[in-house]
């Protein structure tokens, strides 16, 4: 996958973002609403890198992309298209973490229309993302990439909204 917009550049990890990763995981504000909302040490990290790792096998397009300012080539956080089984079903999740210091920039909004095109030029017509109730950042995302409300599921132990466009 070769995508950019006007200030980010996509690009696959690497055992080089183990650090960038680990910050983000490490961090209790970062977590607070993804999966248990729970930390990991460096082990965890390595596990969820591997997890991303094996994302890539189920297609070019798939998986999370290391974020990068364009200016300055820095780490900005992830997001990618997300092969997810809900309720039996397979869907693909738009799904984007933004690292603290730049939230509120628009990057997120940013990162996941641009993946939101790029996902339809591939033929999918139908996108989700999976937020905890609280997560009013990312509601606000899917608010703008046109995504409305779906159902609430419980997903490893979470309640979690799907929130949903097709087309």
């Amino acid at each position: 996958m070769n995508l950019q917009t006007e200030r980010i550049s996509f690009r696959r990890y690497g055992d080089v973002d183990f650090e960038f990763l680990h910050s983000l995981l490490s961090d209790p504000e970062m977590v607070l609403y993804i999966g248990e909302g729970k930390t990991r040490d460096r082990e965890g990290t390595r596990t969820f890198l591997e997890w991303i790792y094996h994302t890539y096998s189920t297609g070019q397009a798939f998986g999370l992309m290391v974020l990068e300012n364009r200016s300055t080539k820095s780490p900005i956080g992830h997001a990618g298209l997300v092969p997810q089984m809900i309720n039996g079903r397979e869907e693909i999740e738009i799904g984007y973490w933004i690292s603290k210091e730049y939230w509120g920039a628009g990057y997120a909004t940013e990162a996941a229309k641009s993946l939101m095109v790029y996902g339809r030029g591939l033929g999918i017509n139908r996108f989700i993302a999976l937020i905890q109730p609280e997560n009013t950042g990312s509601k606000k995302v899917a608010d703008k990439l046109g995504m409305t409300l779906e159902s609430e599921i419980v997903l490893s132990g979470q309640k979690v909204q799907v929130h949903s466009v097709s087309w």
